[in-house]
């Protein structure tokens, strides 16, 4: 939970209307929905290797499929990582 300017809990819309959206424009990123932010936190995690148990736990989940199934997509490094470490065992 955060607050606000004198202690109270931020409301969700306004976080988004006066923070998150100038904050993006400012960036010249595009707009994106706040909750992208998590999946885009748990894809780079995991496609940089860290363990998905490690993902599943910063992201409040309890469940390391829940975390896969959701989270893990083929990006072009995580394939070619996949495919040179196949190549690796098959040539002992």
């Amino acid at each position: 939970m955060f607050a606000d300017e004198v202690g109270r809990p931020i409301e969700a819309g306004n976080l988004i209307r006066r923070s998150f959206h100038p904050l993006l424009k400012r960036a010249s990123l595009p707009r994106i929905r706040f909750h992208d932010l998590r999946h885009t936190a748990a894809t780079l995690m995991l496609g940089r290797g860290l363990h998905p148990k490690e993902v599943a736990k910063m992201l409040g989940r309890s469940q390391i499929a829940v975390t896969l199934d959701l989270y893990s997509h083929v990006t072009p490094t995580m394939h070619c990582e996949a495919t040179a470490a196949l190549d690796a065992v098959l040539r002992g």
